[in-house]
Order: C-alpha cells, then sequence, then structure tokens
C-alpha cells in the first residue's frame, strides 16, 4: 500500500535529522530555559580544557549534564562522586548523540548537611590514616628567620599577618600567592605547600624556617578548599613546620587536624610564629642585669671570704724572712759539703797513684804469672790423667769389639756366601746352579760359581747316647 493510499498522511510534513534535531532544541531551550535540578552527583569527569561533565541522578533517572570552565573555576567547593546538590540552567539536547542535557551555571550543595556530611566521611578516612596523629606534629622554632605565607596576596589576611609580624619583630616573609576560594583553589594551595618544601635554601630564594596558611572567614563552602583531600596530605608530607589559620574562631577544617598548631586567626598565627621582639629585649636585659648581679655578689661573697682566709695566715715577709735565711744555711753546708767530699776524692786518688808505681805493677805482673805457670801445670797434669782413662775405656770396648766381630767365627773354617748385588745367600733355595756368587773368608773375599744339582739335606740329627750301665763296683750319684 503506497503513502497516498494511507488515510491523513498525504498532509505531513517532511523533515530531515537536522531540522528535527534542530526543532526539537529549539522546543526544549524555549521550554526549559531556566530550571533548578536536585540531584546527586555521579560520573564526575574533569576534562583537560577545564570542563566538566557528570551525571545528575535520583532514584528513578538520570540528567547527563556539562559545566564550562569559566562556570567550574567560580565554584565555592570542589564536586565530587556521591555529593548532593542543586544546580541552576538550562536544558539542551546534543543532536549528535540525540541526547538532551543541562548547562549548568550554578551549583550548591544541597544543604549544609551535605557538606558536613562528605566532610565527616573524609575525616574518618583520614583520621584512620594517621594523619592527625599527635606524634605526628612538629615543634614550631622559636625564632624564624624567614616565614612562607600561603594565602591571597590582595585580602587583608596578608595585611594583618605582616602588620602584626612588622609589631612584634620584623622577619622576612615570603607570600606565595594562591587563590583561597574556587574550584582551582585546592591545588594551588598544595602546589605552594609542596613549593616551599622544594625550596633548597641555596639559591637567591630562602628556604622557609615555619609555615602559614591563613584565609579570611567565610561560610563552609567558602571554606571548603581547606577541606580538600590533596590540600591534607600537602600539609601532612611538610617538613617545614605549618601553623593553618583559616576563617575564624568557630571555623574548622580538615587542615587544622594535620597542621603543627591551629590559630583562630591570621593575626594569631602572626602572633604564635615569633616573640614580641621588645619583651624579649626586656627578657635579655633583665637577664643581662641578673647575671650582674649574680656575678657581683659571688665575687663580693669570694672577696670577703678570701680576707677572712688572709687574716688566718701569717705574714709573708716574716715567712719569706724565715725561707731565706734556711736557704742560706743550706747553701753553708752545701759548700762545706762540697769541700770535705773533694778532700777525701783528693786523699782517695793520691793512695791509688802510690800504689800504681812501675815496682808494683812489675810485682804484680810477675806474680800473675807465677799463679798462671801453676794453672797451667795442673791442668796439663789432669789432662794428662782423664786421656789415660779415656784411652784404656777405648782399648777395653775394642777388645769387646773384636771379640764379637763375626771375622773370629770365619778364622773358624766358616764362610758368607753373597750374591753379586752384595746379599747374604742362607738357603739353599736361594743357590742356583751357574749363579755367581762371593765368597767371604776370614783373610779376604773369593768369588765363585755353583755348579751341578744342588740337594738339600736336612740337618743330622745328634745321635743318642747309649746308656752305659753303670759299673757294679761303683755307685751312682742319681
Amino acid at each position: 500500500m503506497s503513502d497516498s493510499q494511507v488515510p491523513g498522511m498525504s498532509n505531513i510534513h517532511e523533515f530531515t535529522v537536522s531540522e528535527l534535531s534542530g526543532a526539537l532544541k529549539r522546543t526544549v531551550e524555549d521550554q526549559f530555559g531556566h530550571v533548578r535540578v536536585r540531584a546527586e552527583i555521579s560520573g564526575l569527569k574533569r576534562a583537560a580544557s577545564g570542563h566538566v561533565y557528570l551525571a545528575l541522578k535520583d532514584e528513578k533517572a538520570v540528567l547527563d549534564g556539562v559545566m564550562w570552565r569559566g562556570t567550574a573555576q567560580k565554584l565555592a567547593f570542589r564536586p565530587e562522586d556521591g555529593l548532593e546538590v542543586v544546580c541552576t540552567g538550562k536544558l539542551t539536547t546534543y543532536p549528535g548523540r540525540s541526547k538532551y542535557q543541562i548547562v549548568i551555571e550554578a551549583m550548591e550543595p544541597a544543604g549544609v548537611g551535605a557538606l558536613m556530611a562528605l566532610l565527616e566521611e573524609r575525616k574518618r578516612k583520614l583520621a584512620a590514616e594517621g594523619l592527625f596523629a599527635q606524634e605526628r606534629k612538629k615543634q614550631l622554632p622559636y625564632l624564624p628567620k624567614v616565614i612562607g605565607v600561603v594565602t591571597s596576596p590582595t585580602g587583608a589576611v596578608i595585611r594583618d599577618i605582616l602588620h602584626r609580624l612588622r609589631d612584634r619583630f620584623p622577619t622576612h616573609v615570603l607570600l606565595w600567592p594562591v587563590l583561597v576560594q574556587g574550584e582551582t583553589a585546592a591545588p594551588q594551595i598544595s602546589e605552594a605547600i609542596r613549593g616551599f618544601n622544594a625550596l633548597s635554601g641555596k639559591g637567591d630564594i630562602p628556604r622557609p624556617d615555619l609555615l602559614i596558611v591563613a584565609r579570611g572567614g567565610g561560610s563552609l563552602e567558602d571554606l571548603w578548599a581547606f577541606n580538600e583531600e590533596e590540600v591534607v596530605r600537602a600539609a601532612a608530607e611538610s617538613d617545614i613546620p605549618l601553623i593553618s589559620a583559616v576563617g575564624h574562631e568557630t571555623d574548622t577544617t580538615l587542615i587544622d587536624y594535620v597542621s603543627d598548631r591551629r590559630a583562630p586567626t591570621p593575626t594569631a598565627a602572626a602572633e604564635m610564629a615569633v616573640p614580641v621582639r621588645s619583651e624579649l629585649l626586656a627578657y635579655v636585659d633583665d637577664l643581662d642585669r641578673r647575671t650582674r648581679r649574680g656575678l657581683q655578689r659571688s665575687i663580693s661573697e669570694k672577696k670577703d671570704r678570701l680576707q677572712g682566709l688572709s687574716r688566718g695566715l701569717r705574714d709573708p715577709q716574716s715567712m719569706l724572712a724565715e725561707k731565706v735565711q734556711h736557704l742560706d744555711h743550706l747553701e753553708n753546708r752545701l759548700r762545706q759539703s762540697v769541700g770535705t767530699m773533694v778532700s777525701l776524692k783528693r786523699q782517695r786518688f793520691v793512695g791509688a797513684g802510690a800504689q800504681l808505681r812501675p815496682e808494683v805493677l812489675t810485682r804484680g805482673f810477675q806474680q800473675f804469672q807465677e799463679r798462671l805457670g801453676n794453672f797451667e801445670a795442673r791442668m796439663t797434669q789432669s789432662m794428662k790423667v782423664r786421656t789415660g782413662r779415656s784411652s784404656d775405656r777405648l782399648n777395653a770396648a775394642s777388645r769387646m769389639l773384636e771379640s764379637l766381630s763375626f771375622k773370629r767365627v770365619l778364622s773358624r773354617g766358616y764362610a758368607i756366601v753373597q750374591d753379586d748385588a752384595g746379599k747374604v745367600i742362607s738357603s739353599v733355595e736361594n743357590a742356583t746352579a751357574g749363579k755367581a756368587v762371593t765368597v767371604c773368608l776370614s783373610d779376604g773375599d773369593a768369588p765363585a760359581v755353583f755348579g751341578g744339582d744342588l740337594v738339600k739335606t736336612s740337618p743330622a740329627k745328634p745321635k743318642k747316647k747309649e746308656k752305659s750301665d753303670p759299673s757294679p763296683e761303683q755307685g751312682t750319684l742319681l
């Protein structure tokens, strides 16, 4: 069936896809040009361009949303997944994907309760990691030479801090300018804290001895940058002691829990950072006066004690006169002793010289020669006696050796047979016919050769003596 045959269809206008999409876009934008939506953030993404893409959802539906970079930078807080918000904007369509979305022009938390719930959840998470532990906090320097301040360069906070430092104790201050509110505030604050810690102090810019992170008062949304996790972690990682001075005395942010000291106001932070110079000078002067009085009192006491002790001492002149007199006496005794000692030595020298006359030396030499001759005669006689005894013992040993020598056995008709290696042949088993041997006799050696068959004979047994009958005329003793 053709379209012309369908009742009521012939008069319908034909649209292209682009025309229809454009018509829908205009209709949606005209009908919903300004709306407020309360929903929960889901799937939040930040593009490199700075635009934010997200989804707004409730229990039954999901609405895509986009927030351009300029709007995102003006936010007083940083949106996150799960946060309930109220968004103001206009609905539009995205023809490229046949989708409709809301272009967000303003965003705010859905009441303080939503932000407080997110704050408490984040606080529990960071506390569980130990970032708020008291033992992690560092001691503030008593008199820092350089103070680094992280705050807005145009607000009243930096002026109050500088004015208070100038009144109390003029100090070198380094300002790291940052935004203290908005979408980009948290990254700038964390970068400033890490930047101060990264300074080596060897260049033109000195490294601070103390950091102050400060901001004036405001609502929870205004102070939200100091509740961001990246700011809290940067403060916890700081090697430089850090004072947090955010908001008024009743305002509390997460950076206050992780900082080394919390100040109720920026002015109070400056008071914590340095002492009062005039009070310090007065204190030093007071210490100087007390030290001088103590020294004077100590010197006076020592002087009085010395005077008291001096009264118990004898007159130095009389003590010295006695010592001089005693020294003179010792000198006289020394002179007399030296003279006496020289006289004694001279007498001994004269006596020894008298004994060194030539005739005395000659007589002593003759006596020594006589003693030496007598000693030589005694030694000669002793050597003769010992030599005779040794000769007698040697002759006796020689006779004993000769009596035990094997040559005495050879002289009785025995001989020793040796093979060509000089080994003694003592058995018939080692005698081979034709073998050359050497026969050792009593008067020399003679060569010989074994000949014929050698017959091994057993040694003759000794004959038994026949018992003789005893003479009947002679009796036996056994």
